[in-house]
């Protein structure tokens, strides 16, 4: 995961298990991102199992509290990772214009809606992002 990140403008906030917490200058700079990690994922074999990635971009204004970040857009962040299934990028309503059109093909969550989710306003629509 830490290379693309890095090389695509991003920095890791912090590594939650077998996870990252990462900021990007742009939700189109993360979208790369998560898309070159899977690409160098695809390599993996460990004894006949693949390693999956769950993804979720939202574009917020946590506050910053030392080289952490807090607050309800983190936690939205948060629920679009728990919530992606294996290989599947979430996206919120607030991250989806800053995908280019040209390089992503999105579609509504529609099931998220149906499922009250700890943590994230109702307000806020979900989007599964993918390469076209």
């Amino acid at each position: 995961m830490e290379p693309a990140v890095v090389a695509h403008r991003g920095v890791i906030v912090k590594r939650l298990g077998d996870g990252v917490m990462a900021t990007f200058p742009s939700p189109q700079l993360a979208f790369d991102a998560v898309v070159d990690a899977r690409s160098r994922l695809a390599d993996i074999d460990v004894a006949g199992h693949r390693p999956r990635l769950r993804a979720g971009i939202h574009t917020g204004t946590p506050k910053a509290i030392g080289g952490d970040y807090l607050g309800v857009d983190v936690n939205i962040a948060a629920r679009l990772v728990e919530k992606a299934g294996p290989d599947e990028t979430l996206v919120s309503d607030r991250a989806l214009g800053g995908l280019d059109p040209e390089r992503v093909s999105t579609r509504r969550k529609k099931t998220f809606l149906l499922t009250r989710v700890k943590g994230v306003p109702h307000d806020v629509s979900v989007y599964v992002a993918s390469p076209p």
